[in-house]
């Protein structure tokens, strides 16, 4: 029955569709079109953490200060700008030419997105039930996650599967149909992202914490 959690519940389950599938295509590309080893695959997400960890802090703060709906729709926005700008990734694209940025782009938009939900769940209810309001919220991002994981990697793998199988496949090599069901799954991904931002605007009213709780709500958002 409460707005703010029913939207915090949404954009959380959206935030887990659309941000975890990230990290298998990305490591997939990598990999099998890029033919990097798994330890230089996972060596390409240290600036990616870097940046989460650093803004996660900053996402604390400024969600108290400034409020969480707001940062939760920029949160939401530019996820689904860098799930985009992935799906721009060609067989002949470069790391620092085709991927940083992108990469820099979602670790920095990922705290803005998660934190502000976390927050906005708690707002609100009674200090009793903030852990459970926390707790629905995590589940329901966890669930998104496997839930879009099935669903990108299903998208992906069908449109791999009919560009070879397509009678000009002799056009397509295999890195380049698995690379064309990888954009598949990052424009499906914006899609979610940007729904989410659109939830947050349009489904959870104007939130702004009160300084006697502020201290509460950031460390619930920072334990999570």
């Amino acid at each position: 029955r409460l707005r703010t959690l029913r939207g915090a519940d949404i954009v959380g389950l959206l935030i887990g569709m659309s941000l975890f599938s990230m990290f298998f295509f990305i490591s997939l590309y990598l990999q099998d079109v890029k033919g990097y080893s798994p330890l230089h695959a996972g060596v390409t997400f240290l600036p990616m953490t870097i940046c989460l960890v650093i803004f996660s802090t900053v996402a604390s703060r400024y969600t108290i200060r400034v409020g969480a709906k707001r940062l939760l729709v920029g949160g939401m926005f530019f996820l689904s700008v860098g799930m985009f700008l992935f799906a721009q990734l060609s067989t002949t694209s470069t790391y620092l030419g085709a991927m940083l940025a992108p990469g820099l782009v979602t670790s920095i938009a990922m705290p803005f997105g998660m934190i502000p939900a976390t927050i906005a769940a708690t707002n609100g209810v009674a200090r009793q039930e903030a852990g459970l309001a926390s707790g629905v919220v995590n589940t329901a991002r966890l669930l998104g996650g496997a839930l879009g994981l099935a669903i990108l990697a299903t998208l992906a793998s069908s449109q791999s599967k009919s560009d070879l199988h397509h009678p000009t496949a002799a056009i397509h090599t295999v890195n380049q149909a698995l690379t064309n069901g990888f954009h598949v799954a990052f424009l499906v991904a914006a899609g979610m992202a940007l729904a989410g931002a659109l939830v947050a605007a349009l489904g959870m009213p104007s939130l702004k914490t009160r300084p006697a709780e502020a201290p509460e709500s950031q460390r619930v958002a920072i334990e999570v």
